[in-house]
């Protein structure tokens, strides 16, 4: 499965729930979380996001497919873009149609083109829901920011300004990767 970028251009970014200001430079995203298909030796699923690596590990994925995870602000930009959406597919409530969530009816991840509904603007997919996605920013205590939401998650944690965190060395199930490259 080869990666497919995306282009989104950079802008000013009301980043958070208190709208701080972060300048975003344009930059180049992998149209869905990283899947086994876009590793050498793809398992029998190529389709299904990887998962179940800790921090270090998606860092080094990451590096290995020639960009490195986003920070979190950089995460917001891309799902929220300048309107500040709702969710990454706009301000329309969550419906399962849009994203692999808890009351989807999944019950665990499914591959990353499921839900093309949920597509952000510029057709970036998963930004919400099926796995929760490292970022390169850190959190108190060894840990680092998480976005995205997941399988396991309420739709709550899939809005675009909903962050999370866990300790680096954490491997979930529910617990993936998107890289960001410059252009």
């Amino acid at each position: 499965m080869d990666l497919e970028w995306i282009e989104v251009p950079g802008g000013v970014c009301q980043f958070g729930d208190d709208a701080r200001t972060v300048l975003i430079h344009t930059l180049l995203w992998t149209r869905t979380p990283i899947a086994y298909g876009n590793l050498p030796d793809p398992p029998a699923n190529p389709r299904f996001p990887v998962t179940e690596v800790n921090h270090a590990e998606a860092a080094e994925i990451a590096t290995q497919l020639g960009g490195r995870l986003p920070r979190s602000a950089e995460w917001e930009w891309m799902a929220a873009g300048p309107q500040r959406r709702r969710w990454p597919w706009g301000d329309q409530e969550w419906q399962p149609a849009y994203a692999n969530l808890r009351d989807s009816g999944h019950g665990s991840v499914t591959p990353v083109d499921t839900h093309p509904y949920g597509a952000t603007p510029e057709g970036l997919l998963d930004v919400a829901g099926n796995i929760w996605e490292w970022t390169s920013s850190t959190a108190m205590g060894e840990g680092a920011v998480l976005r995205g939401g997941s399988y396991a998650a309420p739709p709550l944690y899939a809005r675009c300004t909903f962050l999370n965190a866990a300790p680096t060395e954490l491997r979930s199930p529910g617990i993936g990767l998107r890289v960001v490259r410059e252009p």
